[in-house]
């Protein structure tokens, strides 16, 4: 499996507000509950009005379009950096999955993965 190094900052948001997201950006994930408005997208766009946010991701890109019948791909991913310590954060679209990594433990996190049967593309 492929895995492309996404060349962007992102930033994990609490946000108040959807009105202050700039969809026109190429990375914009909204994640929306009764208790709360989330957003991902690069460090760059950040809402300036945010409740909270954690800087300094990094992100993976599984590469291709997946089946929904496919079974594991995040659950794999996550467990070989578990396993090394590593944190992920996880979002998935209809078309692929995504794993952000803390940024410094990008290069760490590529070694494992590449060592671990991934194909890690820059």
């Amino acid at each position: 499996m492929e895995l492309k190094i996404i060349d962007a900052d992102f930033s994990v948001c609490q946000i108040n507000d959807i009105k202050e997201v700039d969809f026109s950006r190429e990375y914009v994930f909204v994640g929306k509950t009764d208790e709360e408005l989330s957003l991902v997208c690069s460090t760059d766009s950040v809402p300036k009005d945010y409740i909270t946010a954690e800087h300094g991701w990094k992100g993976f890109r599984v590469q291709g379009v997946l089946d929904f019948s496919l079974v594991g791909i995040l659950s794999k991913l996550s467990a070989v950096l578990a396993d090394s310590g590593i944190s992920i954060f996880a979002v998935s679209t209809y078309n692929t999955d995504y794993i952000l990594v803390k940024e410094d433990r990008l290069e760490e996190a590529a070694k494992i993965l590449e060592r671990n049967g991934f194909e890690v593309l820059l």
